[in-house]
């Protein structure tokens, strides 16, 4: 229900553009399909994988690797999934849903969220070049270990 009603503000909202401005309005049209098309295959190839490993990996697979009974081993595979993989937080919140549904652990999904969204493994060369050696890994450092903070305080408030 909450979807539709953003979709009707949204149709509301394109309306009330196209009575302002036509032009402006399908200029913005044409920059966000552009945009849209540019992000397709790669979201399209995320969105398959996930598909893929989810289908293998049966909720007691997930249980037994990354469910709550895992401790802080499971906690730490999943922020080193998380540290290395590169997933838009659109896709990465709908997974972390699905595994949690499939019997993963709540603090273990919440390592890898906070790993994916704050630690860049795979970025760290770019960060490096941008603000130097020593703050980029410190970042990540830090981001890393609060990352198991924030699992720790979201297992205590769940619970």
């Amino acid at each position: 229900m909450f979807t539709l009603i953003l979709y009707i503000i949204s149709i509301a909202f394109l309306i009330v553009s196209l009575y302002k401005d036509k032009k402006k309005t399908k200029m913005a049209l044409m920059k966000s399909w552009k945009s849209f098309e540019n992000i397709l295959p790669a979201f399209a190839g995320v969105l398959a994988l996930i598909g893929l490993v989810l289908t293998i990996l049966t909720p007691e697979i997930i249980s037994k690797i990354i469910g709550a009974n895992t401790g802080f081993l499971g906690m730490f595979i999943t922020s080193i999934i998380g540290s290395i993989t590169l997933i838009p937080g659109f896709v990465a919140f709908p997974l972390a849903a699905s595994l949690i549904q499939r019997g993963a652990g709540v603090m273990q999904i919440a390592v890898f969220i906070s790993t994916l969204m704050m630690v860049g493994f795979v970025t760290l060369p770019l960060e490096i070049s941008y603000f130097g050696k020593r703050v980029a890994i410190l970042r990540n450092a830090l981001s890393y270990i609060f990352s198991f903070i924030v699992a720790l305080i979201i297992g205590m408030v769940v619970r």
